[in-house]
């Protein structure tokens, strides 16, 4: 008998500690003093970097452990920090950090540079790791606007799945630097720790554990189906199952942006999926006070949060990882996130939304439209494919 294929790469383990922030100026403050505190190593790795006050922080914070004898590694993904200068960067390098950039831009393999590192993560020392949806740009923690810092959640993780997350930042830096990285391995502390939880992750369409896992959830929920998302355009199969736990008497709810977002073409690209959705059953928010960036999926005692939006790009073109936790002290804190985010929130309901105006209608059906045609365009262009050979000779060289 052959032996049943584990489709996830990293077990559940018991023996972690999760602890919820909300919001920049709650979660930025703690990760800047976990940095403040590390004696070993630091890894951060980074999709959306920009100059600013909150890049400036963290950049002197990460110098000021380098010149204490920190080993610092710094991934970022090089179309999300663009626009960092040369002056940052030789900040950066100069006081001893070992820089790498994901998928470097090229004009000569111009159709590539759609494949780029989503994820956001920092660890210390092997002991404690954070992870969720926030990038190193003001937009998250402003002291012009804080009314309208952007909404979004990151989790302290304590315990062996901070080892998960280590490994695949080390597994991503191998494939991009050609500087060796050289670790000082710690067992996490993790006496007193008895949380639920392991890493999921999305590398391209070979590799989706964390679509896997989500409808996985939402087809085996019991109570309640709660998610909150920066871009909403699921794949048919997510679709359909939230339609039918929905139809179920399951609780479906979705947390999405309202008037105020960075794309106002994802938002129609998500209003596109309302009336199906509603006719349904599923209830739907859009969030009112502030961009709603947080990416969150909550099934009964089940949550994932992490870097990945519920949408199909995200899981075509980026590397995305998730913290899956299974614990009812930590779903009792996302539950009352979530309704503090319900009550800042319009519900959408068919009967009014049947009465939207036509320029609504025709800007849903446009964009619908050219995401199709997208679609269609970049699967015959076989760029997918051009990836994986190129990662292929890689890894082939590293070896």
């Amino acid at each position: 008998m052959k032996k049943p294929h584990n489709k996830y790469r990293f077990p559940w383990q018991t023996d972690n500690h999760f602890e919820l922030l909300i919001d920049g100026p709650v979660f930025f403050p703690t990760m800047l003093d976990a940095i403040s505190q590390a004696e070993h190593y630091i890894l951060l790795e980074m999709y959306l970097v920009s100059p600013g006050t909150v890049s400036q922080r963290f950049i002197t914070a990460l110098c000021e452990a380098a010149n204490r004898g920190v080993s610092v590694y710094i991934l970022l993904d090089a179309y999300g920090s663009r626009s960092l200068n040369t002056f940052i960067l030789n900040k950066i390098t100069n006081c001893g950090i070992n820089l790498c950039f994901y998928n470097p831009l090229q004009l000569n393999n111009h159709q590539l540079m759609l494949f780029r590192d989503h994820r956001k993560l920092l660890v210390i020392d092997g002991q404690t790791a954070f992870v969720g949806g926030a990038g190193l740009i003001d937009e998250f923690d402003s002291a012009k606007s804080p009314q309208l810092n952007w909404r979004e959640n990151m989790v302290k993780i304590q315990g062996s799945n901070v080892l998960q997350w280590q490994l695949l930042f080390t597994d991503n830096w191998g494939h991009w630097s050609t500087e060796s990285i050289s670790l000082k391995q710690t067992a996490p502390d993790s006496t007193d720790y008895d949380q639920y939880g392991r890493v999921t992750m999305t590398s391209g369409p070979r590799l989706l554990e964390i679509k896997r896992s989500f409808i996985n959830h939402v087809r085996n929920a019991k109570q309640h189906v709660w998610m909150s998302t920066a871009y909403f355009t699921p794949s048919g199969k997510l679709r359909r199952s939230l339609c039918r736990s929905a139809r179920n008497g399951i609780d479906v709810r979705l947390l999405i942006p309202g008037p105020i977002t960075d794309h106002p073409m994802a938002r129609y690209l998500a209003q596109s999926h309302y009336s199906r959705l509603l006719r349904h059953g599923v209830r739907i928010f859009e969030y009112q006070p502030r961009f709603m960036h947080a990416k969150l999926v909550l099934c009964d005692n089940w949550v994932s949060l992490g870097s990945c939006n519920i949408d199909r790009w995200n899981l075509r073109w980026n590397l995305d990882a998730n913290q899956e936790i299974n614990d009812a002290t930590f779903t009792a804190s996302v539950i009352q996130m979530f309704e503090n985010d319900f009550s800042q929130s319009i519900e959408i309901i068919l009967d009014d939304w049947k009465k939207r105006s036509w320029k609504n209608k025709i800007r849903i059906f446009f964009w619908a439209k050219i995401l199709r045609l997208t679609d269609i365009i970049l699967t015959r262009l076989k760029i997918i494919r051009q990836w994986e050979k190129l990662q292929y000779r890689k890894s082939k060289a590293k070896k």
